[in-house]
């Protein structure tokens, strides 16, 4: 049985696919990213993913190890999660998750 957690805040995103609790709008740490699909989010907090497997990834700021996550209730993939960077510029990644804006919807309360 999947546990579902509920986010108490008045603006959040929610999974595109089945609109399962993701992150509040308030956990964003950046809008300057980008994802397989365009704009990403850098999020300080995540609810509701599950790890894919980790690997090293060439991405536009360098080398990092990351894992996919995706959606617990409808297994949707919905962006990555930092395992490590490799550069100290980039350190502060470590532990954040990009959620890409194309695959999520917001509510506003």
């Amino acid at each position: 049985m999947k546990i579902i957690e509920y986010i108490e805040a008045d603006n959040k995103y929610k999974c595109l696919s089945c609109k399962a609790h993701l992150s509040a709008v308030d956990s964003v740490v950046s809008k300057e990213f980008k994802g397989s699909t365009g704009v990403a989010y850098l999020i300080e907090d995540v609810v509701n993913t599950f790890d894919g497997t980790s690997e090293e990834r060439e991405l536009m700021s360098g080398v990092h190890v990351v894992c996919d996550i995706f959606c617990v209730k409808c297994y949707s993939y919905v962006g990555w999660r930092y395992l490590k960077a490799y550069r100290e510029d980039q350190k502060y990644k470590e532990g954040k998750f990009i959620l890409e804006r194309a695959l999520l919807s917001k509510e506003t309360s």
